[in-house]
């Protein structure tokens, strides 16, 4: 306060700066002494009081002074800098149309910031940004100071031998706000913002896989699933699971739909798909963007039928494009078995995809398609979720004449005859639930129906020969044990033959562990199996196992039937059916024989096994190489050429397992 007589006499005064000064100490004493004895949140309240006086100074001399103070209060360890800082930040009366004030403001956070923790330095730099926002972009010369002032405080920041802030975080930061690298703060703090951004490029590039993006993975069933870090993708984008927002190359940052895709197209990628979308087979977690390739890769198998130019069956007997269909049908399967795929709504998809376009020539192998998910199913979940094939069916089946009865002499009939055992299994359904789905067979289907109605009639004969009416009863009737039992003991009479009832031969004229061999020899086509739902093929598997089983425990010394056997090493290799197949073989099979010393089938089973059975993956080779280092232990195995066998067979097991494995 100036005194009367010291402003009357102001003109001849002389003033001392000492005692201004120690004016000065005097007022930062009593600030200290008040700031100390106060709590945080008091202190915090004290301060921006202090600071909305100060920005009602209009002397410019005195506000220098007043934040000086505020300074001093900081560097004596008073007040904590961070929460000066955050105050000055927060302020109301800190805009940009206070030219001193800001300024002043901001040389004060520039001079005690190196005071303040990385995580208050991180917090700063947040409100140095939302502060800038605040500047017009139009800059005039009564705003250039205050954005240079601000300017200073964000490139200390940045200055990595200030050491403020790390500099991973401070891109992290940068790259979070403004993902695209557009819409910055200010810009004029654009260049310094970019440009410390482009300096992790070079970082960036050693964590991750140049060119990435346009590299395919070798999909294969020897068990490299788990060595598969560099091609994981986020469940819900697809997008690479990068570390860190560091500035990827744009091509790394896009949704990876193809490759998911493909790793999809490829044989034994079930494994490696679950593996790149961290699927778990505990959790049951359904995965759209599994769902939408899924239905993709249908729709491109249409287009590709729509346009192939091929004959619509093989030389070999298999449809065209068979093996496209197959594998499509065993991952729809598998990926809907375990939930991570919902069936309803891939029909759904399917049908909003095909509708308003004229793709009819799949239309055929795609109800096969469904058909082997269906018929395997529908006994378990209810009627509702295969309701939307009806929908599919309304779409792709237009015709308002009946189809005629496809030759049943060529493999093609059992997709051509697929929608009608559809409708069979539905009608099944719908009965055992005693709900009525208010549609009877289609006009369209009644030759179909009534073909296979007649061919289901006990009276008439069924013998397996050169065609294909066995699997279209077995396809149609599966989950109709009435029907089902007839074609079905029918498929297993033709390799088995008379064995079944062979009376066991006089064990005297056999020597040692010698058995007949006798039986049918010629096993089930490919073509057969492959005809065959997979219901079908898990009810053939199953009297397999159990006819083996039963020889083995009623000491039998007839030797299996060469058919039998064959057919029984092809059904293995179906992955769709592991569950009754190899894994059956390995846990249930492969021991009861065992138990029951029957040792010629232990043979022939290993015999199999070693020379027969290929593509078979190797956790279920190294789960019979332990079941066969358990057998060797066993004392009766003691036999010479059994022993040569098992041997051979872990020797084989082994050299056939990968260096990963």
């Amino acid at each position: 306060k100036v005194e009367a007589i010291e402003e009357a006499f102001s003109c001849v005064l002389v003033h001392h700066p000492n005692s201004e000064s120690e004016k000065i100490t005097t007022w930062q004493t009593e600030l200290s002494s008040a700031m100390s004895n106060l709590t945080k949140e008091q202190q915090e309240n004290a301060v921006k009081q202090f600071l909305c006086m100060a920005a009602a100074m209009t002397n410019h001399r005195r506000l220098q002074l007043l934040l000086s103070l505020l300074e001093n209060l900081v560097t004596s360890n008073v007040l904590p800098a961070r929460l000066v800082c955050e105050c000055i930040l927060n302020c109301d009366k800190l805009q940009y149309q206070l030219e001193d004030f800001w300024v002043e403001c901001f040389v004060l956070i520039r001079h005690i910031i190196g005071g303040v923790d990385y995580k208050g330095v991180r917090e700063i730099m947040k409100g140095c940004k939302e502060k800038a926002q605040t500047i017009p972009s139009r800059l005039d010369a009564s705003v250039q100071s205050q954005l240079k002032a601000l300017e200073n405080v964000i490139e200390y920041i940045f200055d990595r031998n200030a050491c403020l802030l790390p500099g991973y975080f401070i891109v992290t930061e940068i790259q979070k706000a403004y993902p695209d690298g557009k819409h910055w703060p200010h810009w004029k703090l654009a260049k310094l913002l970019s440009n410390f951004v482009e300096s992790f490029r070079n970082t960036a590039q050693m964590v991750s896989i140049v060119g990435h993006s346009k590299m395919l993975p070798v999909v294969e069933h020897t068990g490299y699933a788990d060595l598969i870090n560099p091609w994981v993708l986020d469940t819900t984008t697809l997008k690479f699971s990068l570390k860190g927002n560091l500035p990827y190359d744009e091509d790394l940052l896009k949704p990876q739909t193809e490759l998911l895709r493909y790793v999809l197209e490829q044989p034994y990628s079930r494994d490696m798909v679950c593996s790149m979308l961290g699927l778990q087979k505990q959790q049951k977690q359904r995965c759209i963007a599994l769902e939408e390739q899924l239905v993709e890769l249908v729709i491109l198998a249409m287009e590709r039928a729509e346009n192939e130019t091929l004959p619509a069956e093989g030389t070999d007997g298999t449809v065209a494009n068979h093996y496209v269909w197959l594998h499509l049908s065993s991952q729809l399967i598998y990926f809907v078995l375990f939930s991570y795929a919902c069936f309803p709504s891939i029909v759904m998809a399917i049908h909003d995809k095909l509708a308003g376009r004229d793709l009819r020539k799949g239309r055929d192998h795609l109800m096969w398609v469904l058909l082997q998910f269906i018929s395997g199913s529908i006994q378990r979940n209810p009627l509702s979720n295969f309701l939307p094939v009806l929908k599919l069916y309304d779409l792709l089946y237009p015709e308002k004449e009946p189809l005629p009865v496809p030759d049943y002499t060529r493999a093609l009939c059992t997709h051509q005859m697929a929608i009608t055992c559809i409708w069979i299994h539905l009608l099944k359904k719908a009965q055992s639930e005693h709900s009525n789905i208010h549609r009877p067979i289609p006009h369209t289907l009644k030759l179909h129906h009534e073909f296979l109605q007649h061919l289901v009639m006990p009276n008439t004969s069924l013998c397996m020969g050169s065609d294909y009416r066995i699997a279209l009863l077995c396809n149609a009737y599966s989950t109709n044990q009435e029907y089902f039992s007839r074609p079905m003991a029918a498929l297993v009479d033709t390799i088995l033959g008379t064995q079944k009832g062979q009376q066991q031969q006089p064990m005297q004229t056999l020597q040692n562990n010698a058995a007949l061999a006798s039986g049918p020899t010629t096993p089930l086509s490919m073509s057969i199996l492959d005809s065959l739902t997979v219901h079908s093929k898990m009810s053939l598997i199953h009297s397999i196992v159990s006819h083996v089983i039963k020889s083995a425990q009623s000491k039998s010394n007839m030797a299996l039937a060469p058919a039998l056997v064959e057919t029984y090493s092809r059904l293995l290799v179906y992955t769709e059916i592991e569950s009754l197949g190899i894994k059956g073989f390995i846990s249930q099979l492969l021991p009861t024989v065992f138990k029951s010393h029957a040792w010629g089938t232990l043979y022939t089973l290993l015999e199999m096994f070693s020379y027969r059975m290929h593509h078979i993956q190797p956790h279920y080779r190294v789960q019979l190489l332990s079941h066969l280092h358990s057998l060797a232990a066993v004392p009766q195995t003691n036999q010479t050429q059994l022993h040569l066998c098992v041997e051979s067979t872990a020797l084989r097991l082994i050299t056939g397992l990968g260096s990963a494995e």
